[in-house]
């Protein structure tokens, strides 16, 4: 019997993620540590009887690891106006309205995720809402990040009339007189953004607080938050007083590479629970948005082929830079010529700064062009993608894109055919970090319409291991992980979930209606429990 084992998980049917040992029954921890993994006999003999969980043969996996969020606005949203599955134009106002009565005058009203699709395909304009909000400015984003919808007051709180000049990478949308409507798209969304009232520390640890209370009921152990440098400065804060119940992967923006390079110098990367050395930046936009770069005119909008948010000059003189100083980069593309161009600017660094292990990233990789679908393999690029954006999208992808470019739309069977390393994630706020929902999405493509029940696009549905192994140990991998999380071996951290059925082996409709029993995190218990 050995003394220091804290835990132990037995009667189980664990599926390890490790491909020498994919199977086994039962795990002993020591403090945050896995120390054994093996069948419950074994596990039995270390452990004093009070300390061993009966797992009752509920189904096992690695601790969930979400490769893209943005953390704190997850944290935010959760506490905003609820727009998201608002159906109708007057089910958008009404909630704008009730939320509205309720907030303190003078408070900006924010987020909501909104989508216009969901009523039909018409745009909102502040006019829609004026009458309603009168003392409070509004700010509230589509759902993907990309659009946002202000009112009058918000318009006059950043001083932007009709005489406002436009944005080089984004798009003030305008009536037939040239007014603001009080859409914004990608980059001038920053015109409005500014004059938001900056949030307090107490409402950024809030935010923190029930982001990480949220995904661990999830089973969500580990995010890889696409932020800025002061929502590092949040989870630092967290970190010192030993707080953080989620382990967080930190990107802050590529343009910023030479400050984190000096910040690593200074401080280190980090520990278990906060590291940092990852570079974020954008390519284009989205396509719900009609702002996803693409090679040729979108087919509802056929003189408009979508925008650059940077100049890829300037995204390969960052990137070569960045990777010379042994930092990780991460680029989010949407359409397929915003994939090329960053599959380009890969190709040329690493010809240029020669080889080493720095898992160039490109972020949803979500529109795809034959030709560049095996360059993701060739070049070692992680294809870091969030499956449930597929079964939203796929509502509607058709109608912008039409069907011969959709058929390589969140193209996964394609990508791990061809040997890419692919990794899931959710992009919360943008869809809900619940990693259940993304391995439905991706071994069915069921859309949420209910109009693909065979599965959007079936030629690219994934097994359910190959969606386990892309939401653990591959997205571990995609930020450097893998040595410590991702999979159940002996020496890793004891991050682990419990869910209440096996997917390996029910039938594929029945993975939604699975649900998270216990997550535990380094050894503790965080969420649940098996009764």
């Amino acid at each position: 019997m050995n003394a220091s084992v804290t835990l132990a998980l037995v009667n189980a049917k664990i599926w390890t993620g490790d491909t020498r040992r994919p199977w086994a029954d039962a795990l002993a921890v020591a403090g945050d540590t896995l120390v054994a993994v093996g069948s419950s006999a074994e596990i039995k003999k270390l452990v004093r009887p009070d300390r061993v969980v009966d797992g009752k043969g509920q189904f096992v996996v690695p601790g969930f690891v979400d490769s893209h969020v943005h953390f704190l606005q997850g944290g935010l949203a959760l506490q905003s106006v609820q727009l998201r599955d608002a159906r109708l134009r007057e089910e958008f106002v009404a909630r704008i309205a009730r939320f509205a009565a309720s907030a303190n005058s003078g408070a900006w009203i924010e987020r909501g995720d909104w989508d216009h699709e969901l009523w039909g395909g018409e745009l909102p304009t502040r006019d829609w809402i004026d009458a309603i909000t009168p003392n409070n400015p509004v700010w509230i984003n589509r759902l993907d990040g990309h659009m946002a919808l202000a009112n009058t007051r918000a318009l006059n709180a950043a001083g932007i009339s009709r005489d406002t000049p436009d944005v080089e990478g984004g798009t003030i949308v305008r009536d037939t007189l040239g007014n603001p409507t009080g859409l914004f798209k990608d980059n001038a969304m920053a015109l409005v953004r500014r004059a938001i009232p900056a949030l307090s520390e107490a409402a950024w640890d809030a935010a923190l607080f029930d982001a990480m209370q949220y995904v661990a009921s999830h089973g969500v152990t580990t995010v890889h938050n696409m932020g800025y440098w002061d929502e590092l400065a949040v989870f630092r804060r967290a970190h010192d007083r030993g707080v953080l119940g989620t382990r967080i992967y930190a990107a802050v923006p590529l343009a910023s590479w030479e400050q984190l390079r000096d910040e690593i110098r200074a401080r280190g990367r980090g520990d278990d629970w906060l590291t940092v050395g990852g570079l974020k930046a954008f390519v284009d936009g989205s396509l719900g948005s009609h702002t996803a770069a693409m090679l040729e005119p979108f087919t509802d909008a056929p003189h408009d082929m979508g925008l650059l948010v940077n100049d890829p000059e300037d995204l390969y003189r960052w990137t070569r830079d960045a990777d010379a100083a042994g930092l990780q980069v991460i680029v989010h593309a949407i359409g397929d010529r915003a994939i090329r161009i960053q599959l380009d600017v890969y190709e040329r660094v690493m010809r240029e700064n020669g080889l080493r292990d720095r898992r160039f990233r490109i972020e949803h990789a979500q529109h795809l062009s034959a030709p560049d679908v095996p360059r993701f393999g060739a070049l070692g690029v992680i294809a870091s993608v969030q499956p449930y954006h597929a079964i939203d999208d796929g509502r509607w992808a058709e109608r912008v894109i039409g069907p011969d470019r959709a058929q390589l739309t969140y193209a996964f069977n394609s990508l791990l055919t061809n040997g890419a390393s692919v990794a899931f994630g959710s992009d919360w706020f943008v869809a809900p970090p619940i990693p259940l929902l993304a391995i439905d999405a991706a071994v069915s493509r069921r859309t949420l319409d209910g109009l693909h029940p065979g599965g959007w696009i079936p030629a690219e549905k994934v097994t359910v291991e190959q969606a386990l192994r892309a939401h653990t140990i591959e997205a571990a991998r995609a930020g450097f992980q893998d040595k410590r999380i991702g999979s159940i071996e002996r020496g890793k951290l004891a991050d682990f979930v419990v869910i209440d059925r096996d997917l390996t082996r029910v039938p594929v409709n029945a993975i939604s209606e699975a649900r998270v029993v216990m997550t535990v995190l380094g050894g503790r218990v965080v969420f649940g429990g098996v009764g």
